[in-house]
């Protein structure tokens, strides 16, 4: 099974962490903008559930995405299935029509601007993005793909490299989470 294993922090000096970062050999990719559209099951609530159903829009890109219940208490392990749409803007729309029209329900939308990087650590290759999210502030996550053998080995890694970077409180709630409690 194919895992994504994550840990995101509230960065308060993005400078300070962009220098520990490329202290480390982290490689930036240009800056994107994301515009996530969340749903909720018809029969299920996935707040409840902490399951994810999005549709992403990368510039013309369009995904979809759907995101299993977390698997621990350290990190944001969690199943992943991340499928492409046709591009543009038309289609993120007719997609989320047919979302709609099946029953499911437009929970909410987060907006943000990521600067993606990777960065190699512990042997393995970490996705690094420094995200400014509308109504939020900045974040950085790191995060590993990992198979059922290697799941345990990518969890020490990115514990150990946010050691390494000296964050701590790893925030467990999504984006969305965070914005619906901000505005209930």
């Amino acid at each position: 099974m194919h895992w994504e294993v994550e840990q995101k922090f509230r960065v308060n000096d993005v400078q300070a962490i962009r220098s520990a970062l490329a202290e480390l050999g982290v490689h930036w990719q240009k800056p994107i903008h994301q515009l996530d559209h969340y749903f909720n099951h018809p029969a299920r609530d996935f707040g409840r559930t902490d399951e994810a159903l999005r549709i992403r829009r990368v510039d013309e890109q369009n995904f979809i995405t759907y995101k299993g219940p977390k698997i621990d208490a350290a990190t944001k392990t969690r199943r992943e299935l991340e499928l492409p749409l046709p591009s543009g803007a038309d289609a993120a729309e007719h997609f989320s029509e047919l979302l709609l029209a099946l029953g499911f329900i437009a929970v909410g939308t987060v907006s943000k601007v990521r600067q993606p990087g990777a960065l190699a650590w512990s042997g393995q290759q970490v996705e690094v993005a420094l995200d400014d999210v509308q109504g939020l502030g900045s974040f950085v996550e790191l995060e590993l793909s990992a198979s059922d053998d290697t799941l345990d080995e990518a969890k020490v890694a990115l514990a150990a490299l946010s050691e390494r970077l000296k964050l701590s409180a790893s925030e467990r709630h999504s984006y969305l989470e965070l914005l619906l409690s901000k505005n209930p």
